[in-house]
């Protein structure tokens, strides 16, 4: 096989790392042995140590291609020119790759400055389309970008049992009508201060040492 093939061969394996350590952590928690992901993604554990030698490192890689794929949803929500059919757009992606199913992991692995910097970008990204669709008049004026980020993670989590299609159709339309309570003017009083930044990216932060 020359370099090329090797290379290619290395990208799926990959690939499928990442696909069975997502799959793993968050059905199976955390805790799940490293052989776990081995054996679902078809490689030996050798090939997944060459690759990642942590679990802290497999875990911080896949923040970040969640991350990554945040920011893309968010750049081709801006491209629409409809403002609250962006916004919603861009829900509905990121709970469809449940963007926020990583969240638990919060305080137990180091943050790296690219994890950083692209969760800085996205929630950049995301405040100028809450920004559009308050101009807009189609967004209730008391949410915020971090309230549809922590409604997206909430929409992350996983069912309890096997995957099935009845539990999809349930949250397709649960969401459906969260988005129609996102839309202006709103009816109900948000109860409480909104999220802040510094909260929201304090939980990433580790425990204080005792």
């Amino acid at each position: 096989m020359g370099k090329r093939g090797r290379q290619a061969e290395a990208a799926r394996n990959d690939l499928r790392l990442l696909e069975a350590a997502h799959e793993v952590f968050t059905t199976q928690g955390f805790d799940a042995p490293v052989s776990a992901i081995a054996k679902q993604a078809g490689v030996g554990m050798g090939s997944l140590y060459r690759r990642y030698r942590t679990k802290e490192e497999l875990l911080q890689r896949l923040c970040l291609i969640a991350m990554e794929r945040v920011v893309e949803a968010a750049e081709s929500a801006l491209a629409d020119d409809d403002p609250w059919e962006g916004l919603a757009r861009y829900v509905r992606r990121c709970v469809g790759f449940r963007s926020g199913a990583l969240a638990p992991v919060a305080g137990t692995i180091e943050v790296t400055d690219e994890m950083w910097r692209t969760s800085r970008k996205a929630t950049d990204l995301a405040e100028r389309l809450i920004a559009r669709a308050h101009e807009a008049g189609v967004l209730r004026t008391d949410v915020t970008a971090l309230d549809v980020s922590l409604l997206m993670e909430q929409f992350s989590r996983p069912a309890p049992g096997p995957p099935s299609e009845r539990h999809q159709h349930v949250k397709q339309r649960l969401l459906a009508i969260a988005l129609d309570g996102l839309r202006a003017p709103g009816v109900t009083e948000l109860p409480g201060d909104p999220p802040d930044l510094e909260w929201y990216e304090g939980r990433w932060a580790p425990p204080p040492e005792s």
